[in-house]
């Protein structure tokens, strides 16, 4: 969600700086404005003196810009943090059985999945990426399946080896998985 939320907002403040910066442009370049546009021609200033003080008399105005600004800046705070904020998991608790645990790599369990995926019949390529917290971690796997590989099998053989394998190794009670499985592009193949 928070992909699209980004590519959503970018993609509104890019279109409507290009569309303000461009019909300043041309009505600085000589193109006659609308009636209602806020330019009258070439020398025109984007806002006068008399609109600039127009509200300053007003017990409202003050507080009402502060307010627009404070959520401005809270909005781009909030979007700035989550587009800088982690998004793998770097470690995973494991419960050793003696009370302390211990802290594994989330890579190497990123990796062990991998490969374990990896070698299933069909699958070319395989991919791991931990999310979620350190004591309950989330796994979403994605797999590259040749073009003889059956999909509903694949997914039965991970699940039951290459999952489970990771969640006992880790010791962990459950592992949720997101699975995406896409087609490896090959040549139509001749039957004779």
């Amino acid at each position: 969600m928070l992909r699209t939320v980004n590519r959503v907002l970018i993609g509104l403040v890019g279109l409507s700086l290009l569309v303000l910066g461009g019909s300043v442009l041309a009505v600085g370049l000589g193109v006659n404005p609308p009636s209602w546009w806020i330019h009258d021609g070439k020398h025109d200033v984007l806002l006068s003196d008399a609109e600039r003080t127009r509200w300053n008399d007003e017990s409202w105005w003050w507080p009402t810009v502060i307010a627009a600004l404070a959520l401005v800046v809270l909005l781009t705070l909030w979007w700035l943090t989550a587009v800088l904020r982690r998004r793998r998991l770097t470690e995973v608790r494991v419960n050793t059985g003696d009370g302390e645990g211990a802290l594994l790599r989330g890579r190497a369990l990123e990796g062990v999945l991998a490969s374990d995926a990896g070698r299933l019949d069909g699958v070319q390529r395989a991919q791991a990426r931990l999310k979620g917290r350190p004591d309950a971690p989330e796994t979403h796997v994605r797999l590259h399946l040749e073009p003889h590989a059956d999909p509903g099998t694949t997914l039965n053989y991970l699940t039951a080896e290459a999952l489970a394998h990771a969640r006992n190794s880790a010791g962990l009670e459950s592992l949720p998985a997101e699975v995406r499985m896409t087609a490896v592009k090959h040549k139509a193949e001749r039957v004779s």
